[in-house]
C-alpha cells in the first residue's frame, strides 16, 4: 500500500479542528486517581484534583507520608514509587514543572506478583522473529496474553499520517480489524506529538468525564503533557464508545524521533492497567521498535544491493557503446523492470527514443511539459492536471534527470485500487463532518485515477539517473582519449599511438616486422581532383590495409600519405610476402565521386630486433621504403 492517500476536504477540516483542542491543558484528570501540585519553596499544595480537595492549601507533610514527602525533592520523576496515605496504598509518579512538582496517585495494584517475567519472556520470543509483518502480529498476541485486554492492535503509520492495523489479537467474537486503514484524524498530530514524549497513555473508562483541578489562586492552565492521569477529550471518548471500547492503553513506537506506530490495548468494559505493567510494556514497545528498525534496515540493505546489481547490469554496456541510447533501448525491458514502469522515454544528448508503453502524444511536447526536475507522482490528474491531459490512460509519471545529458521519463498505467478502511469514511457514517465515525466495520473504497505508487523507487531512480550520467561522462572521456590516439580521417592509429605500440613490442621482445608504405604520386590526385577525392582515396587505402592485415597487427597513418604496419611475431620472409600483397592490392583502382583513381605504393620492410628504439626502427623502415621508391616505385625493399 502506498505511503500516501489523498486527503478529502472533510478529513482536512477534521485535522484542522483537532489542533484547536487543548489536550495538554484540559483542566481535569481521570477520576480513578488523584493529583497534587506542590510548591517546592513552601511545600504547600497549591493545586489538587477535586477528589482531593481537602488537601488544597495545606503542607505536603500533613499527608503523613514520608515517602511521598521525600519524592517531592528526590530525582524520581516519572518512576513510580509505592506510598501510603492513611490506610490506602498508591503508586505515585512525580514530575518537575518549573518551581512546582506534580504528584499523581493511582490506587496500588493488589496483585502479589509483578508481570515483569511475562514481559521479559515476550521480548525474548519476539527477538527470534525475522519478518516485520510476523513480528507485529506476534507482538499483538504477546501483549494481549500479558494484559488480558479484549483486543490488542499494532498500528503502523504512513508518510501522510494515515495508518494501518498491521497486527491484531482479539477475542473470537470480535470483528477483525487487521489490515484495515484509518485516517490521520483518528490520531491527530497534536496527540502524536504527545506520544513522542509520553510513551504510554491509559484511558480507564469512557464513562468518566474526569475530575476538575482546583487551585489556591488563579493561575494558567496546568500543563499535563507528561501526566498519567490527564483527562480525555470528549470527542475521543465518543470515538471509543462508537468503537465499542470502554478502556484503552496505548504505547508509542518511536524511530529517530518519529512516531512510526503504536500498540493499542482495548477492552469492552472498564479496565485499569497497573503502572508497573505499563512501564514494563513500554520497554517491550521500545524493544519492538528497535527490532522493527533493524529489520527495516536489513531489508533496505538487501534491496539496495539487489537494485545496485540490476542497475549495474542495465548500464554495463553504456561506457563502451558506440550508441549508448540504442544500448539502453536494447535493454529497455530490464530498464523498465528496474523501476516497475510500463514504459519510458529516454531523451539523451538531443536524441530521444521510447520503450514499452508510452503516451501517444507528440514526444517533444511531452518532454517540454515534463521538464527536467525530479518528479514522482501516481496521481497525475490531481497533482499535475495539465500534464495529465497529455497522458491519457496513464496516472503515474516519474521524471529522472540524467545530469547535463537529458532526462528519463517513466510511465505507469492508471489502475483501480481497493483500500480497506476501518469504518465507512463517508459523511453517511458521521453525525456531522467533525463527529467520529458511528461504525468501524470494514469499508472498501475503490480508488480510480491513480497508478501503483512508486514508493522507494522514486529515490532509487534518482540514483539511476546519477549513475547513467556518470557512465555517459566516462564514455565521453574515453571517446576523447581515444580520439587523441586515432587518425581522424581513417580511424587508424595516429603516430603517437603507433609509436607507443611499437615501443611495447620492442620492450617485450616480441619481435616481428615493420612495414613502411608511401603512396606514389598521391599529390597529383589532390592537385587535379581536390582534397575530398584525395581523402576518399586515403580512406580506401586504410580499408584495404585493415582487410589484408591480421587482427593483431597495428596499422597507422603516420602523416599525409604515409602508412606503417606492425606485424608482431612475423619473420622477414613473412613480412616481405605480406608487403607484396599490400602493394598489389593498393594498386587496384579506387572508385570515387570523381571516377576511378589509381595509386601505387612503395614499401620498406625491416625486422624488429632488440636494441634499436622505436624511432630508430621507424627511421630504418623509412629508409627501406625510399630504397623501394628509388628503384622504380610500386615495389618492396628491405
Amino acid at each position: 500500500m502506498d505511503g500516501h492517500i489523498g486527503l478529502d476536504p472533510a478529513e482536512l477540516r477534521r485535522l484542522q479542528e483537532c489542533v484547536k483542542e487543548p489536550i495538554r491543558t484540559p483542566g481535569r484528570i481521570q477520576s480513578f486517581g488523584m493529583l497534587f501540585v506542590v510548591d517546592i519553596a513552601t511545600y504547600e499544595i497549591v493545586t489538587v484534583s477535586e477528589n482531593a480537595g481537602r488537601w488544597l492549601g495545606r503542607s505536603v507533610s500533613e499527608l503523613n507520608s514520608p515517602t511521598l514527602e521525600w519524592s517531592v525533592t528526590a530525582e524520581t520523576h516519572g518512576d513510580p514509587i509505592r506510598v501510603e496515605i492513611g490506610d490506602e496504598a498508591f503508586d505515585a509518579v512525580t514530575h518537575r514543572q518549573g518551581g512546582q512538582v506534580i504528584i499523581e496517585l493511582e490506587p496500588a495494584d493488589t496483585a502479589p506478583d509483578l508481570p515483569s517475567a511475562s514481559v521479559v519472556g515476550a521480548i525474548r520470543s519476539l527477538g527470534l522473529l525475522a519478518g516485520a509483518d510476523e513480528l507485529r502480529q506476534a507482538a499483538a498476541e504477546e501483549v494481549k496474553r500479558i494484559s488480558g485486554f479484549d483486543r490488542v492492535m499494532v498500528y503502523r503509520f504512513f508518510e501522510d499520517g494515515h495508518g494501518e492495523v498491521a497486527g491484531e489479537a482479539s477475542e473470537p467474537d470480535m470483528e477483525s480489524y487487521r489490515g484495515l486503514h484509518f485516517p490521520a484524524s483518528d490520531i491527530p498530530q497534536q496527540a502524536r506529538s504527545l506520544y513522542l514524549t509520553k510513551l504510554s497513555r491509559q484511558i480507564v473508562s469512557t464513562d468518566d468525564l474526569g475530575t476538575p483541578l482546583v487551585s489556591v489562586v488563579d493561575s494558567p492552565p496546568l500543563d499535563l503533557s507528561s501526566a498519567e492521569l490527564r483527562a480525555v477529550s470528549p470527542h475521543h471518548l465518543q470515538f471509543m464508545r462508537n468503537m465499542g471500547q470502554a478502556s484503552t492503553v496505548s504505547f508509542s513506537l518511536i524511530q529517530e524521533d518519529r512516531l512510526v506506530g503504536m500498540i493499542t490495548c482495548a477492552h469492552r468494559t472498564r479496565r485499569r492497567m497497573p503502572i508497573l505493567l505499563r512501564r514494563a510494556l513500554e520497554v517491550l514497545a521500545t524493544q519492538l521498535t528497535l527490532q522493527l528498525g533493524a529489520l527495516e534496515s536489513i531489508g533496505q540493505l538487501r534491496r539496495d544491493l539487489s537494485i545496485r546489481e540490476q542497475r549495474a547490469t542495465v548500464l554495463a554496456g553504456v561506457p563502451s557503446s558506440d550508441d549508448p541510447l540504442i544500448t539502453l533501448v536494447d535493454n529497455g525491458a530490464e530498464l523498465c523492470r528496474l523501476v516497475g514502469a510500463d514504459g519510458a522515454i529516454l531523451a539523451l544528448d538531443g536524441v530521444s527514443r521510447s520503450v514499452g508503453a508510452v503516451p501517444l502524444t507528440d514526444r517533444s511536447l511531452l518532454l517540454s511539459a515534463a521538464g527536467t526536475e525530479p518528479l514522482a507522482t501516481n496521481e497525475l490528474a490531481r497533482t499535475h492536471p495539465a500534464l495529465s491531459v497529455l497522458m491519457p490512460g496513464f496516472a503515474g509519471l516519474m521524471v529522472v534527470p540524467v545530469g547535463a545529458h537529458g532526462v528519463l521519463l517513466f510511465f505507469r498505467h492508471e489502475v483501480a485500487r481497493v483500500i480497506r478502511w476501518l469504518g465507512d469514511q463517508t459523511a453517511s457514517n458521521r453525525d456531522d463532518a467533525l463527529s467520529p465515525r458511528r461504525s468501524f466495520s470494514e469499508w472498501k473504497q475503490s480508488v480510480e485515477g491513480t497508478a501503483l505508487p512508486w514508493g522507494p523507487v522514486a529515490e532509487e531512480s534518482r540514483e539511476l539517473g546519477r549513475d547513467l550520467a556518470r557512465a555517459l561522462d566516462r564514455r565521453r572521456e574515453a571517446h576523447l582519449a581515444q580520439l587523441a590516439l586515432i587518425d581522424h580521417l581513417t580511424g587508424l592509429h595516429n603516430r603517437r599511438s603507433f609509436e607507443h605500440e611499437l615501443e611495447k613490442t620492442v620492450t617485450d621482445g616480441q619481435g616481428g616486422v615493420l612495414l613502411f608504405l608511401d603512396l606514389d604520386g598521391f599529390k597529383s590526385i589532390n592537385d587535379r581532383h581536390g582534397h575530398e577525392t584525395g581523402d576518399a582515396v586515403l580512406r580506401a587505402i586504410a580499408d584495404r590495409l585493415t582487410r589484408d592485415s591480421r587482427s593483431t597487427d597495428v596499422i597507422s597513418r603516420l602523416a599525409g600519405d604515409e602508412f606503417v604496419v606492425l606485424s608482431g611475431g612475423a619473420t622477414q620472409e613473412d613480412g616481405e610476402r605480406f608487403a607484396a600483397r599490400l602493394v598489389r592490392d593498393i594498386a587496384d583502382p579506387i572508385d570515387t565521386a570523381r571516377g576511378a583513381m589509381t595509386v601505387t605504393a612503395s614499401c620498406g620492410v625491416i625486422t624488429i630486433e632488440p636494441g634499436p628504439t622505436a624511432k630508430q626502427l621507424l627511421d630504418a623502415a623509412d629508409a627501406a621504403m625510399y630504397r623501394a621508391k628509388n628503384t622504380g616505385r610500386n615495389r618492396v625493399s628491405r
